[in-house]
């Protein structure tokens, strides 16, 4: 496992990539837990390298995983204590999305955040308020955090697809339309999807949605 911008992360793809997807674990899981969607993936993808990184802070309640910060009514953290380590993860993503793509030699246009519950309130945080917009925004069973600062905060705007399990007994799915509606207004575009009767994870139905978001909006080779 490689570290970068105070990272570790794992990688699966070609040595030099056409475009690149940053895969951002959940609570309490780790880069690990994501890396293994590249394998479906690649094949229709080609030209596209994946990277996982882990969250920067030990997990409270599975020490054995990773969190982008802690969850109060999970781990008993105080909400300034969980705010404060939002804010600092936020950072660290920023600064490991520019070393990444230098790394890769790759522009922001090449590059997509796909993130998976906490990984999805990640990106959806740190990819607005970049300098410049990625490819999109691919998001499984999370939430728009702070939707009221978004409008005034977000520097770009770039396409976003939130997918989101109808039986999700984590998240829950009425996130799914809070989060579009405050997406939509704050200017995004944003497209939906639904797995039906799945719970908190991620389905072949949804999988399948968010290759042909990437296939539209990455620059990509086709599949031979």
């Amino acid at each position: 496992m490689a570290e970068l911008a105070g990272l570790e992360y794992l990688r699966k793809g070609p040595e030099k990539a056409d475009s690149l997807v940053v895969l951002l674990h959940g609570y309490g899981a780790d880069a690990a837990d994501l890396i293994g969607l590249a394998d479906p993936l690649a094949p229709h993808l080609p030209s596209t390298a994946f990277v996982a990184p882990n969250a920067p802070e030990p997990c409270r309640v599975n020490p054995m995983g990773r969190q982008w910060f802690p969850i109060p009514w999970m781990d008993g953290a105080s909400q300034e204590e969980a705010g404060r380590s939002f804010l600092r993860s936020a950072e660290i993503l920023d600064r490991f999305l520019d070393a990444i793509m230098e790394e890769e030699g790759l522009t922001p246009a090449a590059t997509m955040p796909l993130g998976f519950s906490q990984g999805t309130m990640m990106a959806l945080h740190v990819a607005p308020r970049r300098p410049e917009p990625v490819a999109g925004i691919i998001g499984f069973s999370g939430r728009l955090l702070a939707p009221e600062r978004l409008a005034a905060e977000a520097r770009v705007r770039p396409p976003v697809l939130l997918v989101h399990g109808d039986a999700d007994e984590v998240v829950p799915f009425a996130s799914l339309e809070e989060s579009r509606k405050a997406l939509e207004a704050a200017g995004f575009e944003v497209e939906t999807h639904v797995s039906r009767g799945v719970g908190h994870g991620i389905a072949p139905d949804g999988l399948a949605r968010a290759l042909l978001f990437m296939k539209k909006h990455l620059p990509v080779e086709k599949a031979r």
